[in-house]
C-alpha cells in the first residue's frame, strides 16, 4: 500500500473539515436541494406531485446503486479517489439540473447527484477510521456526518435569493461543488487501497440484521418532510417563499447538532440514544403535519427535524463501524444504503398518498414509521459506550480470554496497519 509522505495518524482536523464539506456538498445542494426547489420544479416542467415524489425517488435509487460501488471499490481503490468521484459526480449532477431543457433531464440530473451522496460516505469513514486516533473517532466521524444540515443550511440562503431563478442557484451549487472536489483532493491521504479483515464476532450476523432494519424504517420515517416538507408549508400551510426558505435553513444550521452525536452516545450508550432521537424526529414531522399554517410550528418542526435527522445519521454511522471495527467502509456502506432503500420506496408512496389523501397524510404515516422504529435497536454490547463496550461472550468458558487485551496478543502482530490507524491501542512493552 502506497500512502501520501505527508499523511501521519492524528487529529487531522484538515481531512475532518474536507470531509464535512463534501459530505454538504453532495447531501445538502445535490442530494435535498431537490425538495427545496421542488414546487419551482413542480411549475416549470408542470409536474405532479406524483411524478415530483418518482423524480425525487431517482435520488435515492442512484444514491442505493452508487453505495453498493462504493462499498466495493473503496476497499479495492482507495478511499481518496472514491471521495473525488463523489465531488465530481455531484459537480455533474447539479449542473445538469440546472441546465435541464425537459422533464427526463431534470430527472437524469437529480439521480446523478444524488448517487454522490452514495459515493462518498463509505471513503469518508475509512479514511477517517484510518487517519484519525481512535480516542476522537466519534466526534470526528460524527463531525464529518455533520456536513449533511451545513449543506442545508447554505442552500437555504441560496435559494432565498435565487427562489424565481433557479437554474441559477444549481449553478452555484454545480461551482461550489467543484471546488470542493478540488479540496478532498489535497486533503485526503492518497492510498492504492483500503482493504481490511475481520475475524468471525458471536453477534455480528444479529447485529447487522437489527442495524440494517432499524436504517430502512428510520429512511422510511424522514422520506415526508425530505421530499414535500417545503410543498406542504406553501400549498397546505399557505407559507410564501422567505417562511418556506428559512425553514429550510433552519432546518439545515439545525442539523449540525448532529455532531454531538458522538458525545450523546458516550454519555447514555447507543440503544437509548437511539430511541430517544428516532421519537423525537417523529414527533417533528408529526407537529408539521398539524400546524403547516404556523410559521412558529414550521420552524420549530424544522429545527428539531434536521437536529434528529443528523444525528440518527451519525448513531447509524456509529452502530456500523462498533459491528464491523475493521471495515469501516463496508458497514457504513451498508447501514446507508439502507437508509436510502427506505427513502427511495417511500418518496414515490409519499406523494400518491398526498396526490390521494392530501398533503398531511403522508406526514402522519412517516411519523408512525419512524416511532416504530423507535424501537428497533442495537443490543446492549454494542450499545455500550465506546471503549467500555460490554463483550459478547456467549458460548466461551468462563476463565478463557475472550478479547485480544485478554489474550495478551500484540495487535500489531495480527494487523501491521492497525499501529498506524490506532497507535493509542498497542500494547507497549
Amino acid at each position: 500500500m502506497s500512502t501520501s509522505g505527508r499523511a501521519a495518524v492524528g487529529t487531522r482536523w484538515d481531512l475532518v473539515c474536507a470531509g464535512t464539506a463534501l459530505i454538504g456538498t453532495c447531501y445538502g445542494f445535490a442530494r435535498f436541494a431537490y425538495g427545496l426547489f421542488a414546487p419551482e420544479f413542480q411549475d416549470s416542467f408542470t409536474i405532479s406531485s406524483t411524478v415530483s415524489g418518482i423524480i425525487g425517488s431517482g435520488s435515492y435509487i442512484g444514491y442505493c446503486v452508487a453505495i453498493v460501488a462504493s462499498l466495493i471499490l473503496t476497499e479495492r481503490i482507495g478511499a481518496r479517489r472514491m471521495a473525488v468521484a463523489a465531488g465530481a459526480m455531484a459537480t455533474a449532477g447539479t449542473a445538469m439540473v440546472a441546465l435541464a431543457p425537459s422533464t427526463p433531464v431534470l430527472a437524469a440530473g437529480v439521480l446523478i447527484a444524488g448517487s454522490s451522496t452514495g459515493l462518498a460516505s463509505p471513503p469518508l469513514a475509512a479514511a477517517v477510521s484510518r487517519w484519525v486516533l481512535s480516542g476522537i473517532q466519534d466526534r470526528a466521524q460524527s463531525v464529518v456526518n455533520a456536513g449533511t444540515g451545513i449543506g442545508v443550511m447554505v442552500s437555504g440562503p441560496i435559494a432565498l435569493l435565487l427562489i424565481d431563478q433557479w437554474r441559477w442557484a444549481w449553478g452555484v451549487f454545480a461551482v461550489l461543488a467543484a471546488a470542493v472536489t478540488l479540496w478532498v483532493h489535497l486533503v485526503v491521504p492518497f492510498t492504492s487501497s483500503e482493504a481490511g479483515t475481520e475475524s468471525g464476532r458471536p453477534g455480528r450476523a444479529r447485529g447487522t440484521a437489527l442495524m440494517v432494519l432499524a436504517a430502512f424504517l428510520m429512511g422510511l420515517g424522514s422520506v415526508a418532510v425530505w421530499t414535500f416538507g417545503r410543498d406542504l408549508v406553501t400549498t397546505v400551510g399557505g407559507a410564501g417563499s422567505l417562511v418556506s426558505t428559512s425553514m429550510w435553513t433552519v432546518l439545515g444550521a439545525a442539523g449540525f447538532i448532529g455532531a454531538l452525536s458522538g458525545d450523546l452516545v458516550a454519555r447514555a450508550g447507543l440503544a437509548r440514544s437511539w430511541t430517544l432521537v428516532m421519537i423525537t424526529m417523529a414527533g417533528a414531522t408529526l407537529l408539521l403535519a398539524l400546524a403547516p399554517g404556523s410559521a412558529v410550528a414550521a420552524f420549530v418542526a424544522a429545527a428539531v427535524f434536521g437536529a434528529s435527522y443528523v444525528c440518527l445519521c451519525g448513531l447509524t454511522l456509529l452502530w456500523s463501524t462498533r459491528i464491523h471495527p475493521d471495515r469501516a467502509s463496508f458497514g457504513v456502506g451498508v447501514s446507508f444504503l439502507m437508509i436510502a432503500v427506505g427513502q427511495a420506496v417511500g418518496a414515490p408512496l409519499a406523494g400518491a398518498l398526498t396526490d390521494a389523501a392530501g398533503g398531511t397524510s403522508a406526514f402522519f404515516t412517516c411519523a408512525g414509521i419512524a416511532l416504530l422504529g423507535a424501537f428497533v435497536r442495537p443490543g446492549r454490547a454494542i450499545s455500550a459506550s465506546h471503549g467500555d463496550a460490554v463483550p459478547d461472550t456467549a458460548g466461551i468458558p468462563a476463565g478463557i480470554p475472550h478479547d485480544r487485551d485478554e489474550a495478551g496478543l500484540d495487535e500489531t502482530t495480527e494487523d501491521p496497519g492497525h499501529a498506524r490507524r490506532h497507535p493509542d491501542r498497542v500494547r507497549r512493552p
